[in-house]
């Protein structure tokens, strides 16, 4: 077990969470009270899981919805388990296709970077082949918040103005449907006022009551291709009907004894573990803290020049995971380090809006569990009449066609979406996540850090100010960053930024077993983190 013994100040006024029998960890407390609910009725973490991932459609809509991707790591038995359910661009797609349409780049909102939604077949996946509870159950709160209506909170109603205004000033044809479901009164919904979805209601009941069948292949499927062919995209009914998520193995980098595991590419989750990879090169707890928050800089800079190079849909392009997690990735790395900040060049191999949750249960069983729409709502389009508001995920892909993640169709492309998990000795110590964009794979490097070179304990580890890099030499730090770091940073040539919205360093939660059973957990404070326990 971590022993905690955190940097005085470093340590949250927020407390740590325990629990003996179960834990659910997200960014809503009506979210996290949906899983605990499925426990308390004979469930387990995978069923605490899927309830509260689906009820957060409902409660914080400008964070992930149904027509979202999700991906999964799972603890369960003894065995860890990993599911993509990220989803694959429409067959017809293609490079010359969008060109053809008139644009010079791939945009990225209306109906052309709209993928597969993968996070329903995420749900029925779960369920399926780990979960205790009927499908239809861990509906239930998601669609009784959404038929009888939620309180929407300070955070929510933040982002949904941000969503209204950013909508109002695109051109891009379908966005009206989005105001009719989300902004039905001239305006994006208010802090306390109550918000009903009855739209999204019967579609959950229908998801539910069909086992997905009909997101994937009935008439719901009929409508969302409807709704993207007439505003030109490219899905097809074939497109929903073939698609089915990725059992995967989760990749591990053992950093000071802990595996740290996340899920291979697509995903940016192996940006995390290059970055550390490179990092056990040094003793960051004995270096002055400075020094080590310059190291993870320029490691996650590194990383990402690496990945942004190399990373894309494995069944199309594999990537050399064996080198970039190997000591030799990891000295090299290292050696390009100075003692200020540096612009990386790619290093080769040799030639040859998102939400998070974590539950646990009393049989330790654990889930790392993380849905998006990307960009807040995700495209901007809503199926007439369902709730449903599509993503954006096609705008990752490269315009290039000679990158490795180049738009073709039937292919996933880059993801920036990661759940991570926590194993020691072949034993679980627990699932964490950090959500954010691009912020993701940093946001995990320094909690990681936070928890293992630090001494943190998880409450602690989530609090600490974080810093982002952003491009170059530029990185954006919390304004509750300490003045002497900031200052030191400086001086190592960071260029340094003070955003005034922290909510673009992420938002996290983790849960770890306790050595003499029970857990304890961590939430956000940058939004409206909460952990429900039984």
């Amino acid at each position: 077990m971590i022993q905690y013994h955190a940097p005085k100040q470093f340590q949250s006024f927020k407390q740590n969470t325990y629990a003996q029998n179960g834990m659910v960890a997200t960014s809503s407390p009506l979210a996290a009270q949906a899983g605990i609910q499925m426990l308390k009725q004979g469930g387990n973490a995978i069923d605490a899981a899927i309830a509260t991932a689906i009820t957060l459609t409902v409660v914080e809509p400008t964070s992930n919805g149904i027509g979202g991707d999700a991906f999964a790591i799972i603890y369960k038995d003894g065995e860890l388990h990993g599911l993509n359910s990220s989803g694959d661009a429409p067959d017809a797609i293609s490079i010359d296709a969008v060109k053809a349409k008139g644009f010079e780049s791939l945009p990225s909102h209306g109906a052309v970077p709209v993928t597969v939604p993968g996070a329903p077949a995420a749900w029925i996946a779960l369920s399926k082949r780990f979960g205790k509870l009927p499908f239809e159950k861990l509906f239930e709160p998601a669609i009784q918040h959404a038929e009888s209506g939620f309180i929407v909170s300070d955070y929510v109603a933040h982002h949904w103005h941000i969503a209204y205004q950013n909508y109002k000033a695109m051109h891009v044809p379908g966005l009206e449907h989005w105001f009719d479901a989300f902004a039905p009164n001239g305006r994006a919904p208010s802090a306390g006022e109550r918000w009903l979805q009855l739209d999204q209601a019967h579609t959950l009941r229908e998801i539910a009551d069909s086992q997905t069948a009909s997101f994937y292949s009935g008439a719901l499927a009929s409508k969302i291709v409807d709704t993207l062919q007439h505003y030109d995209g490219f899905m097809t009914n074939d497109d929903l009907a073939q698609y089915l998520p990725e059992w995967v193995r989760p990749i591990r980098l053992n950093y000071r004894g802990y595996e740290i595991c996340e899920i291979p590419p697509n995903g940016q989750g192996v940006t995390a573990l290059m970055a550390l990879n490179a990092l056990r090169q040094f003793n960051l707890s004995s270096m002055p803290r400075e020094l080590a928050m310059h190291r993870q800089i320029e490691a996650i800079k590194q990383a990402f020049v690496d990945v942004a190079a190399t990373v894309a849909d494995q069944r199309f392009n594999p990537f050399d995971l064996e080198y970039y997690l190997s000591s030799a990735y990891s000295e090299l790395s290292a050696s390009k380090q100075s003692e200020t900040a540096q612009q990386p060049t790619h290093i080769p191999a040799p030639t040859g809006g998102t939400v998070y949750l974590c539950t646990a249960d009393s049989e330790g069983n654990m889930v790392s569990f993380i849905q998006s729409n990307y960009m807040g709502f995700g495209s901007g389009i809503v199926v007439p009449g369902t709730g449903i508001a599509l993503h954006n995920r096609g705008y990752n892909f490269s315009f290039d066609p000679k990158h490795p993640n180049a738009l073709a169709g039937g292919k996933r492309p880059y993801h920036t979406i990661i759940p991570g998990f926590i194993m020691k000795d072949n034993e679980a110590i627990g699932p964490f996540g950090v959500m954010g964009g691009f912020m993701q794979p940093q946001g995990h490097l320094q909690v990681i850090s936070n928890l293992i070179d630090f001494g943190m304990s998880p409450q602690d580890a989530l609090d600490a100010p974080r810093w982002q890099w952003m491009k170059e030499k530029s990185v954006n730090v919390e304004r509750s960053m300490p003045e002497y770091l900031i200052k030191a940073l400086s001086q190592r040539a960071h260029d340094l930024s003070l955003p005034l919205d922290n909510a673009t360093f992420g938002r996290g939660q983790m849960i770890l077993r306790l050595p003499g059973g029970g857990y304890i957990g961590g939430t956000e404070m940058r939004c409206d983190g909460y952990i429900a326990v039984c």
